[in-house]
């Protein structure tokens, strides 16, 4: 009987019945999740518990996620995010459909600045262009749909949670800096399908350009806003010292050698990335000794959310390893005659089944790591597989009916929710659904340095 199977799935159910239906936080639903699996552990619960937690305990993913959560409240509190939408505004407000593009460039740059989640990228950058969608001529519920459509560039673009999660399930299976370069070209993918849409929204709905933008000149926004820009040498720098031509160079004997092999990206990332917004935008740091507390106090609930959840979810995952889990999907996938093809998208669906009520963090935390387990167990690239079920996840922000996204783009439009149901699941979950699978076959290119 597969034991570790049955595990994951009670571990599933419970999550989401205590999230969704009992409507508690998920970090309650995470412990809940671990307890109930040391159940399936019977006499040895206690050593599995005991290991669990230390394992957890000194998981980098952990700490590199908090750094990540602090890092998103860094750059939206010094006003980063702002001046980089600022920027975008100047330069499309003038377009037929500039305020969608604007909303899709600027999802964009929120989940490769900030990483956050989709709901909050969704309420971010929806409260700028969504009434203004509205204004220049696009339909309440047409405009909720870009919106939350666009919510999952939270996830699909890197650094995210998401991303920090599936590495520690892969291990030494990836490496962080080859994660990092093959989902920035997938969420490169996905926005370059966003604005095809918006081309074809505009054309149908004969939306027109503004006549008399209130917006500012490009010139003045880059004058004013120039140096957010900024803010993506905190990510370009790491990888241009870990991967490539340089990287090459400064791992060579004469310079830094194997010293170079302990620099971490997911550590160095955020801390970049905070060290240059404290200096571009160092007018917005506080001066005073309550001004500081009042700043770090406003990051500690995102703290305890995500680090209780990633905490319980690295033990429980440390829990159904140790049950047998991965024993177990190579029994179950043995029994199996079907073709790669099938069992990938059958591996996709259920990521974005799951994804419908949870966060694409959630989701994966949950189910990453069978997910990850079976694609490998069939023969996919791990980097193939991690960067799939990434783009899998991603569809959290479209998935209706509970995703949070959709109620705040409506709330932001004054649409009717279920009007973006259908729409959300032809034009987004879909095709992405699709795009995970052709990029774990290895159809759509990703780089696998």
């Amino acid at each position: 009987m597969p034991i570790a199977l049955i595990a994951l799935a009670t571990f599933i159910a419970v999550i989401v019945v205590w999230n969704v239906v009992v409507k508690r936080n998920m970090a309650e639903a995470m412990l809940l999740g671990f307890i109930v699996t040391l159940f399936f552990a019977g006499a040895q619960a206690p050593q599995f518990a005991g290991a669990a937690v230390a394992s957890a305990s000194e998981n980098e993913v952990l700490y590199a996620a908090t750094a990540f959560v602090f890092m998103t409240h860094f750059v939206e509190k010094t006003g980063v995010i702002d001046r980089l939408i600022r920027i975008l505004s100047s330069f499309f407000g003038r377009v037929a459909g500039g305020p969608a593009i604007v909303d899709t460039l600027a999802s964009g740059a929120m989940g490769a600045v900030a990483g956050g989640s989709n709901t909050g990228n969704a309420a971010a950058s929806g409260a700028i262009t969504g009434p203004w969608m509205v204004r220049t001529g696009w339909k309440p519920a047409r405009a909720a749909t870009v919106i939350a459509g666009n919510a999952g560039l939270g996830a699909a673009l890197p650094p995210s949670a998401s991303m920090v999660i599936m590495i520690g399930f892969a291990g030494s299976l990836v490496t962080t800096s080859g994660v990092y370069l093959a989902l920035l070209v997938a969420g490169t993918y996905q926005v370059i399908w966003r604005l095809l849409l918006l081309i074809w929204f505009v054309r149908r709905d004969g939306i027109r350009a503004e006549k008399d933008s209130e917006h500012e000149s490009p010139r003045t926004a880059l004058r004013v806003g120039w140096t957010s820009t900024l803010v993506f040498l905190g990510a370009l720098i790491p990888i241009a010292v870990s991967v490539g031509p340089l990287a090459d160079l400064l791992a060579g004997p004469a310079l830094f050698g194997e010293a170079m092999d302990s620099i971490s990206l997911i550590v160095w990332i955020p801390v970049l990335m905070m060290a240059i917004s404290a200096m571009v935008a160092w007018r917005e740091l506080p001066r005073t000794l309550r001004g500081w507390w009042d700043f770090f106090a406003g990051s500690v609930p995102k703290f305890y959310t995500i680090g209780a959840i990633l905490f319980f979810a690295v033990a429980a995952s440390d829990v159904l390893a140790a049950l047998g889990l991965a024993a177990d999907v190579d029994a179950v996938l043995g029994q199996w005659s079907i073709p790669q093809w099938l069992l990938v998208t059958l591996v996709g669906l259920l990521v974005v089944l799951v994804a419908g009520p949870l966060s694409s963090s959630a989701t994966l935390t949950a189910v990453g790591q069978v997910a990850l387990f079976t694609l490998v167990a069939a023969g996919v690239d791990p980097l193939l597989a991690v960067i799939a079920i990434l783009t899998f996840a991603s569809t959290e922000g479209a998935s209706p009916p509970a995703s949070g996204s959709i109620f705040v783009a409506s709330g932001i439009t004054g649409a009717r929710p279920e009007k973006t149901f259908i729409p959300l699941v032809i034009y987004y979950v879909v095709p992405f659904l699709v795009l995970g699978v052709l990029i774990a076959l290895g159809i759509v290119p990703v780089p696998m340095g």
